[in-house]
């Protein structure tokens, strides 16, 4: 939910400043199927049985760093990709930091207050490292849906409407470069 706004926004800047929504369809990447692959597999360890099986936080930890990874191999294919970049490097730093888990201030916590840690999840202590960059924000969105965040969750929604904007506002590459060389006169063969 929250790189939705962002997402909504980048977008609607774009194209309120002569970009065109049909400039998302330019867009290249390598290994889209790799990114849904992490995606859900990052969404899923958070599911019961899976969050309460121990080790998948080693498997939610890879699954950022291929979203590291990934986000890093794009930034010279796709515009303001690295504010994503950092976001994820973020938030990668204080889960290898915690062994594969993310500290949770302990308001926000619910259940890990009976547990310490429920799937890639921590509760955050004098235990754990970085908490400065665990999910200790708290967002109340206009819908109502309140969430905690981690600085590296707000750098990421952030990437996500500058990398929005970025996409609208992309020429469309052309199928034949129609470019003149104005070189001095006898450059080029008759």
């Amino acid at each position: 939910m929250l790189v939705l706004i962002p997402l909504v926004v980048g977008l609607a800047v774009g194209i309120a400043t002569g970009g065109k929504l049909g400039n998302l369809a330019n867009l290249r990447f390598r290994w889209p199927w790799f990114v849904l692959a992490v995606l859900l597999t990052r969404e899923a360890v958070q599911l019961r049985p899976f969050n309460r099986i121990d080790g998948v936080q080693l498997l939610y930890a890879a699954a950022l760093a291929g979203l590291v990874a990934w986000t890093f191999l794009h930034i010279r294919r796709l515009r303001g990709v690295w504010v994503v970049a950092a976001g994820a490097a973020l938030n990668l730093l204080v889960v290898v930091a915690n062994g594969g888990r993310m500290p949770v201030a302990p308001a926000f916590a619910g259940v890990l207050v009976q547990r310490n840690h429920l799937g890639q999840y921590v509760l955050m202590g004098s235990n754990t490292n970085l908490n400065w960059l665990g999910d200790w924000i708290t967002v109340s969105w206009p819908v109502g849906i309140p969430g905690v965040y981690s600085p590296g969750d707000l750098v990421v929604a952030v990437g996500i409407g500058v990398v929005a904007f970025f996409a609208t506002r992309q020429q469309a590459p052309s199928a034949t470069k129609l470019v003149e060389n104005p070189g001095r006169i006898g450059d080029n063969p008759p």
